[in-house]
């Protein structure tokens, strides 16, 4: 259907890739894969022709039909939900609305030829509205609709009225209806949920068309695809398989490439070592000047870099909070008539990694804006921690950057240039030398994430709220990202449609259904376990669908599984007796410590205030007590250490088996 043939192409002075050809014949399912900035989406466009080549061949069949989605859309307005994805089926609408009013016409006239000529035109439509797919389209377009997240009653909408990550739904929604013959999908699932990403891997599963996929989502990339294919370093390797397959070819690969070039120097330095030896040597000539010509001759082993200059950072020491860091009582949320939340109750301890979990519309990026502290609530409290400070990233937090700033302007009205270095913080996000000059407009999707971390990250907090930070993130920068949040000493709350991410990350699973948060006090695996979830997230908008209804904030539903009553009590008893002596000391300790961490606070306030330098005294008292404090703070600290080790130990032995 479509082929690239030698094909290359460069922005201005850079290569992006040179040399890539490519077959998408039907039924053919390729990942495209690589770093951001390697040229993925002009590659998809240069498929769509929507680009034309510097270099190479692109033929595609005359009667293939291609359907392409990209990262950013189109705005429309003026149609419904279902009536903007009901035109992807081309005539179909304006046969069903000549169809209805030729029904009226010959109910309108009288027996004769002009009825007779009325009811020909409508038997001949009626014949190609059913070869179409007539009265199906439209519950095939509510199908793919209710897949991606949207309710019954949303999808007579205006679509004008939808934010751009549900407009984005709507686009995905008009490709699918079509079946194209080659489906092109420049990261697909960054607007979607969980129970939508999987619906989208089932809807492929059966699509009988070729599919050319840009993701970072190494899960749905191992679903839905055959072969990968990497751009990098302005080369493309296809690999036969999926996203596992590949890492494990493409090792292999480089392991192999590296021994052979290193077998092929060692022979190149033994022969450079004869013809040193014997260059001036008569008898020896007609063998030097082989050699010479043999080397020149060589075609060397070129090795594929491994692109290891990736994303690398680590989350700046946060202060420490207080065990309980932040707690919802009665919190009532309302969007106008409708109520998310009614009497929410929740509590956060210190250190803990959540992921919010739950249906479309469910209310989980309303609860994350409520720990934030950034949506206001109707009722109830909220009351953050001892010395919590939180930092909010928001799905959209790329809309937030000043386009018409620099990189490096941009990153410094966010942070204490005092305190913090922007270009130092810059060249742990790959920006380095003349980047930080640029544009934040002309910035990738990948970059432009980037820098909105930068601006969250720079700033020490110890409650991060993040909404979809992977969002255009590649697979590399991904993967450090996850390293940092395992490592990060705070805590976090985290929405992501990225499952490697969540089971790399989070210790606890909040599920946010029916006006509800029911906290699953473990891993991904212990929530699906326990709330019959598949680990590749299907079922959550099953149940929700399903849930029984009880009254407003009551728990869901489920079977609760048998044990043994009086061991539990036992065991809980035994816990409580083994360790009260050292929780009653840890929390003098960390009431001892949250004082002398608020006194350190306020003698550092004091001394930053010029006019207290006035008085030679005045200062030397101010800087011994400040010294004072910050001794006692390290002291209780390590004492505080010593203490929750002592906690776990006590803990763990009364845990273990006898």
């Amino acid at each position: 259907m479509i082929s690239l043939n030698a094909v290359g192409r460069r922005h201005g002075t850079r290569v992006l890739f040179s040399d890539v050809s490519l077959r998408i014949t039907p039924g053919r399912r390729l990942a495209l894969v690589g770093p951001n900035g390697a040229g993925k989406t002009t590659l998809l466009d240069i498929v769509a022709g929507e680009q034309q080549p510097d270099s190479g061949e692109v033929a595609r069949g005359k009667e293939t039909r291609i359907g392409y989605l990209r990262q950013e859309i189109a705005e429309t307005a003026g149609r419904s939900v279902l009536a903007e994805v009901m035109a992807a089926a081309g005539d179909l609408p304006a046969i069903e609305t000549r169809l209805r009013r030729l029904e009226d016409l010959v109910a309108a006239t009288a027996d004769g030829e002009a009825q007779a000529a009325l009811l020909a035109e409508y038997g001949e439509l009626q014949h190609r509205f059913d070869a179409l797919g007539g009265y199906g389209v439209e519950a095939e377009a509510r199908r793919v609709l209710a897949g991606l997240g949207f309710a019954d009653a949303a999808v007579e909408a205006d679509v004008g009225q939808l934010s751009g990550g549900w407009m984005m739904r709507v686009a995905l929604a008009r490709l699918l209806l079509a079946r194209p013959d080659v489906l092109l999908l420049d990261e697909p699932t960054n607007h979607l949920d969980l129970a939508s990403v999987t619906w989208l891997e089932g809807f492929l599963a059966d699509y009988g068309g070729a599919l050319v996929l840009v993701s970072h989502d190494r899960d749905f990339i191992n679903a839905v695809v055959t072969a990968v294919v990497e751009l990098a370093a302005g080369t493309a390797v296809e690999y036969a398989g999926n996203y596992a397959d590949f890492v494990e070819q493409r090792a292999l690969r480089l392991e192999q490439q590296r021994a052979a070039a290193a077998n092929q120097q060692r022979k190149i330095a033994q022969t450079e070592q004869f013809i040193e030896r014997f260059r001036y040597k008569a008898t020896k000539a007609r063998q030097v000047q082989s050699r010479i010509k043999a080397l020149d001759r060589l075609e060397r082993v070129a090795v594929t870099p491994d692109d290891s200059r990736r994303m690398r950072f680590r989350f700046p020491p946060p202060p420490r909070s207080g065990r309980e860091v932040v707690r919802l009582r009665g919190v009532v949320k309302r969007y106008g008539d409708t109520t998310v939340y009614d009497g929410l109750d929740l509590v956060l301890e210190r250190g803990r990694k959540v992921a919010l979990v739950g249906p479309n519309g469910a209310g989980k990026s309303t609860l994350l804006k409520i720990l934030a502290g950034v949506l206001p609530i109707d009722a109830g409290d909220r009351e953050l921690g001892h010395n919590v400070t939180v930092a909010y990233f928001a799905q959209h937090q790329v809309d937030t950057l000043d386009l018409g700033k620099t990189v490096l302007q941009e990153l410094s009205a966010a942070v204490d240039t005092s305190v913090v270095n922007p270009r130092s913080v810059l060249g742990a996000f790959l920006f380095s030398g003349d980047a930080v000059d640029k544009r934040v407009g002309v910035l990738s999707g990948g970059e432009r994430s980037r820098l909105a971390l930068a601006k969250l990250l720079a700033r020490p907090a110890n409650l991060l709220c993040m909404d979809e930070p992977t969002n255009h993130l590649d697979i590399a920068s991904r993967d450090v990202l996850e390293d940092a949040l395992v490592e990060y000493p705070g805590t976090v709350v985290l929405i992501t449609h990225d499952r490697h991410l969540i089971r790399s990350v989070a210790d606890a699973v909040i599920e946010v259904s029916g006006g509800t948060a029911t906290l699953y006090d473990g891993d991904f695996e212990y929530y699906a376990a326990k709330a019959g979830v598949d680990l590749d997230g299907r079922g959550v908008a099953e149940r929700a669908a399903t849930r029984v209804a009880g009254p407003a904030g009551a728990p869901p539903k489920r079977a609760v599984a048998k044990v043994d009553r009086h061991a539990e009590a036992e065991r809980r008893n035994r816990l409580h007796r083994a360790t009260k002596d050292l929780r009653r000391r840890l929390e003098r300790v960390e009431r001892d410590l949250g004082e002398a961490e608020a006194e350190v606070a306020e003698l550092t306030r004091t001394l930053a205030d010029p006019g207290v330098y006035d008085d030679p005294d005045k200062v030397r008292e101010v800087v011994a007590r400040h010294g004072a404090a910050k001794d006692r703070a390290t002291a209780l600290f390590e004492t505080w250490v010593r203490l929750e080790s002592q906690l776990e130990a006590a803990a763990a032995s009364v845990e273990a088996p006898a």
